[in-house]
């Protein structure tokens, strides 16, 4: 087995608190405990050395492996193929019900022997804090503890383990229709000895039941409901927060410096997200989102950044300052590692009308807005009004200089007319004279200065293209028979697609953001680029495009954030941006065949 196995090559699971990546060799390789944003425990994927991970696989060569998911639920199963037979190990972190006041944190692992006379190893090696840290180990052979200062793990097996050095680990035969179970516990152990049956059978409930929710019905089932399951894998359940992925550091350039960490609430993505489960019926989630999310509106925040920030920690806090982890080798030599990130300290405008449409859509199809919120909304409004009308870095987060963005504009555009819709629809307080004027001094700037004469412009005072713009029909703000837009889709399909369905974000050398290096199509655009043709009438090249992003997808039907020209994907993973495109592209293109 390699040292880095691809990005691509892993599967997830989680408990809605935290989440594991597991290769198909049958390595988990990337945990953090307790939370998405705790320090890492198993951290292979930045650094096989140091990092940390727990191996079982078969001792005997292994002449296939397979990795699928059992149906309908986030328990993953890697199966080896062997010349002495067949066996498969199951991972899952159980959950036995929602919002369950004794959840305890668990990553099982469960070898089943399917066929033939196997001897297997295993081999587990914790190394928290980033893999700053060897934890003292004690245990009495079938339960093992691992500590150190901030975090104790507890491991029960059903085989005998040799302890020492920080790790524990074993060599054990099995025959046919035999198993062996494996339980490392975060925190404090509970009763040693529950039945995995149980474990295993509550779980899978616990999944489909949740699965059954969705209204979903159309032409990409699978995948559609493969990413809903990962969008809800990457909610925090106890406070409701979205993260945008479960890793750290993984590169958008192998070898650059383009390596962020996106364990992290981003307004925009979580706003998407919540878009998106609307759209499949899961209001629940929506709701505890807008929970969330309303607090932040709420908050009162000074400065020049105003009152909302682009990101945030689980529990709502936006000081996450960035550094870079000097003793970890990055993922195939990609440094530096980040943790934390820097863009919490920027301006993106956008964020205002995405927060805003999201709180609207929630107004119109869930329970409704209160009166505290819309009290909040307002001030948000208010400091807008007063501020859109600046530079600002972007949705893609430039660390060059601040830039008239177009789309950013488009967004302060939608915050104002979904604000002026609710209160025309509700009776809500509010200013319509101000709204309404300053909402059509936005559209006249973009309509003049977003426009250089052949498209919309990702910039004032630059001609290039900005994929995000392909979003303008679908926020309302133009027909997608509008002939500006339809030359900037023209315009976009010509200087940013590639292969038919690959799609760059942005020029990096137009878009000037401040970075070194290149980096891959960005998935999102891709999906945005099949609505772009769908609403635009290009509904068989809408189709054919939808299809051959299906085909990057990994063998789980998982994105990353990127890929690059080879198909290989980059960036974080599995990215909750990506996933919640392809339910709104499969979801908008069902509409337009059904109605065709």
């Amino acid at each position: 087995m390699t040292a880095y196995p691809p990005i691509a090559e892993h599967g997830i699971i989680g408990d809605l608190r935290t989440a594991a990546l597991v290769d198909t060799g049958g390595r988990v390789d990337w945990f953090c405990a307790p939370r998405f944003d705790s320090p890492s425990v198993f951290g292979a994927l930045l650094d096989a050395e140091r990092g940390g991970h727990w191996l079982i696989n078969p001792v005997c060569e292994v002449v296939t492996r397979h990795q699928y998911y059992f149906p309908d639920t986030n328990i993953l199963i890697t199966r080896f193929l062997t010349e002495d037979g067949i066996v498969e190990v199951q991972d899952y972190m159980p959950i036995l019900r929602p919002h369950d006041p004794d959840h305890r944190q668990r990553l099982v692992r469960r070898v089943v022997n399917v066929r033939g006379h196997m001897t297997m190893r295993m081999r587990v090696e914790p190394r928290p804090d980033y893999g700053r840290a060897v934890p003292d180990t004690s245990g009495d052979g079938r339960r093992v503890v691992f500590e150190t200062a901030d975090l104790r793990l507890a491991l029960e097996s059903s085989v005998e383990l040799e302890v020492g050095g920080g790790a524990a680990g074993a060599e054990f035969p099995l025959s046919a229709q035999e198993t062996a179970l494996f339980v490392l516990e975060v925190g404090d152990p509970g009763p040693a000895g529950e039945h995995d049956g149980d474990l295993f059978d509550a779980t899978v409930g616990f999944w489909r039941g949740w699965l059954s929710k969705s209204r979903y019905t159309g032409r990409w089932r699978e995948m559609v409901h493969r990413s809903a399951l990962t969008l809800k894998l990457l909610t925090h359940e106890p406070t409701g927060a979205i993260v945008s992925a479960p890793t750290m550091g993984l590169p958008e350039q192998l070898g650059g410096e383009r390596n962020w960490d996106y364990r992290y609430v981003w307004l925009r993505d979580a706003a998407f997200s919540l878009y998106a489960l609307l759209r499949l019926g899961f209001v629940d989630e929506a709701e505890a989102f807008t929970g969330w999310l309303t607090d932040r509106v709420t908050e009162d925040h000074d400065g020049e950044l105003g009152p909302l920030r682009v990101l945030y920690t689980i529990d709502g806090d936006s000081d996450l300052v960035e550094e870079e982890l000097d003793h970890l080798s990055g993922y195939r030599g990609s440094r530096p590692v980040r943790v934390g990130n820097g863009a919490a300290g920027q301006l993106q405008l956008d964020v205002y009308g995405e927060v805003i449409d999201s709180i609207y859509l929630f107004d119109k199809h869930g329970a409704g807005i209160s009166h505290g919120v819309w009290a909040g909304l307002c001030v948000l409004l208010d400091w807008l009004m007063d501020h859109w009308d600046q530079p600002d870095q972007g949705i893609w987060e430039s660390r060059g200089d601040g830039r008239d963005h177009t789309f950013s504009r488009v967004m302060c555009w939608v915050a104002v007319e979904r604000m002026v819709r609710v209160a025309r629809r509700r009776g809500l307080p509010a200013d319509l004279t101000r709204w309404t004027t300053v909402r059509d001094d936005i559209y006249r700037q973009i309509m003049t200065e977003g426009w250089n004469g052949e498209a919309f412009t990702a910039a004032k005072d630059t001609d290039g293209l900005d994929a995000a713009l392909l979003l303008m029909p679908m926020v309302k703000f133009c027909s997608p028979t509008d002939p500006r837009f339809l030359a900037t889709v023209e315009a976009i399909d010509e200087a940013l697609v590639v292969d038919d369905s690959l799609v760059f974000r942005y020029d990096p050398e137009a878009g000037a953001d401040g970075l070194d290096g290149e980096e891959g199509t960005f998935s999102l655009c891709s999906f945005w680029w099949v609505e772009a043709l769908a609403r635009t009438g290009q509904q068989d090249r809408a189709r054919l495009a939808m299809e051959k992003m299906f085909t990057y997808a990994n063998h789980l039907g998982l994105y990353a954030e990127q890929i690059a020209l080879t198909g290989e994907q980059l960036g974080n993973f599995p990215q909750a941006f990506t996933h919640l495109a392809l339910i709104s592209a499969a979801t908008n293109l069902d509409r337009f065949f059904d109605t065709a």
